[in-house]
């Protein structure tokens, strides 16, 4: 675990940077468990969805991997100022992927994926997910199964790991 981690932090860093820039690895940076680590921030947030999917699953007696639970979620119901943050950054994750492709620059993704955590964050902080009404609940899911998948994704296309839990 603690060589994941670290691999995962070098990795991180290494692709957090323009290929042009000066590079300086900060090794006490690197092995902090807090929002100044950006790998761990982002991978916090990973495992804090995963967190919120395991509790629902819990609380409704469901596989936490119900999907097609929540295919049918009404995403109109999601107008709150986070939530709609959220949904913004999560349609941009198409193009910052093709522009990272295109200009060989990984550090795009990085980027994005502490913007997502940020906006995820955020949401978490904001708005209870696991609400009484729902229709809502299922949309936040909905939701946050799509902040997971692309974190997931973008985690894999930088070779870092996606934890379920932290």
């Amino acid at each position: 675990m603690a060589l994941q981690r670290g691999r995962d932090a070098v990795r991180f860093f290494l692709v957090s940077r323009k290929a042009d820039t000066e590079f300086v690895f900060d090794v006490d940076l690197a092995l902090e468990q807090n929002d100044e680590n950006p790998v761990y921030y982002v991978q916090y947030a990973h495992a804090r969805v995963c967190s919120v999917f395991e509790q629902w699953a819990a609380r409704a007696g469901v596989d936490a991997e119900a999907a097609e639970l929540l295919d049918g979620a009404d995403l109109g119901l999601l107008v709150q100022p986070r939530e709609r943050a959220l949904l913004l950054t999560l349609a941009q994750y198409p193009q910052v992927l093709a522009t990272a492709a295109q200009e060989l620059a990984p550090h795009h993704v990085a980027f994005y994926l502490r913007d997502l955590a940020g906006d995820f964050h955020a949401f978490y902080n904001a708005e209870r997910v696991l609400v009484d009404d729902v229709a809502l609940r299922h949309a936040r899911l909905r939701l946050l199964r799509a902040v997971r998948q692309v974190m997931h994704n973008a985690l894999a296309v930088l070779g870092v790991s996606a934890p379920q839990r932290m």
